[in-house]
């Protein structure tokens, strides 16, 4: 078996890394591919011993599961480009937030009759193999096709399949998670700077505070707040903090980052729908190799853009 990275960024980087560390994939039976060659990450993935591309039509054709690790809006253009080459053998795994599995399919359709497609949403810390990821398996992918899958994201962490309608609030709870966790955990280590600890240390225990509270929670099957209560003595120093964390909302404030992710994922899914990206986005994703002939694109000349050779089309200097 074989897998590509449509995109070298940070998460191809992780599940390469990941893959490998598990010993379920060797390096070079994996393929990335990205017009920016300059990445920190592609520097990354060549010294772990991957193959690296920036044509993504001939990662797909070196791969069986191919991940596409790209932002939402750039979807369709790589399914456009890279559609002619998807054959009946390959397994296509989105890790796009918010992009649904049939707008996928109806793209590639055109393509292939009956394509393979798994909608995924896993997170950062794969890269240690302490991801949390949750898939959902198209019309025309076989239970087998899931399996497989499973399989390779249950190397690097909790996997478990789920209905789709699902997985746009995973996206909003473990998706964006790792992010509030660090967030929580630079403010953390802030407060024990504050009280005179230094920085390395502040911040090893915040991590390991957490760390042990996860895996306390885990391999318990007490509630969180029981947990939490248990670490609260009466008229004591952790009560006392709960309490400074309550009046600032704290809960309130987690439920309310989970459900702005969330809705942003589903923005994310409308503006890949309209197919349409900003010349500032399309830019960016060809490293200003494509000159664009006015501050807009349309539809139309956005489709023509490839956005997986060196090639640009021709245009006017203004």
């Amino acid at each position: 078996m074989s897998v590509g990275f449509i995109g070298a960024g940070q998460l191809a980087f992780a599940l390469a890394r990941g893959f490998t560390a598990a010993g379920v994939l060797a390096a070079h039976k994996i393929t990335a591919s990205s017009p920016d060659t300059d990445l920190p990450t592609v520097s990354g993935l060549r010294k772990m011993g991957v193959n690296f591309t920036v044509s993504n039509k001939d990662t797909v054709k070196s791969s069986d599961v191919l991940f596409l690790a790209v932002k939402p809006p750039i979807i369709p253009f790589i399914l456009e480009e890279v559609g002619p080459d998807i054959e009946a053998r390959h397994i296509v795994v989105s890790c796009a937030a918010g992009v649904t599995i049939s707008s996928i399919e109806k793209k590639l359709s055109t393509f292939c009759h009956t394509p393979k497609v798994i909608r995924c949403m896993t997170n950062t810390p794969v890269i240690v193999r302490e991801g949390a990821t949750v898939y959902a398996t198209g019309t025309h992918a076989d239970v087998e096709d899931g399996k497989l899958v499973e399989q390779l994201m249950a190397s690097v962490g909790f996997c478990t399949e789920v209905e789709e309608d699902l997985i746009d609030a995973v996206t909003g709870l473990s998706g964006s998670g790792p992010a509030y966790a660090f967030t929580a955990l630079d403010a953390l280590a802030d407060g024990g700077v504050k009280m005179g600890l230094p920085r390395r240390l502040a911040v090893r225990l915040g991590a390991q505070a957490l760390l042990g509270a996860a895996k306390m929670l885990l391999e318990s099957e007490q509630h969180p707040g029981q947990l939490k209560d248990n670490v609260c003595s009466p008229g004591g120093a952790t009560i006392h903090a709960l309490h400074f964390l309550e009046s600032g909302g704290f809960r309130s404030l987690l439920i309310n980052a989970v459900e702005a992710s969330c809705i942003r994922t589903r923005e994310l899914q409308h503006l890949a729908d309209q197919e349409k990206i900003s010349p500032a986005a399309i830019k960016k994703t060809l490293l200003d190799k494509v000159k664009l002939e006015s501050p807009s694109l349309s539809v139309a000349s956005a489709s023509k853009v490839s956005l997986f050779t060196n090639k640009s089309p021709s245009s006017k200097n203004n």
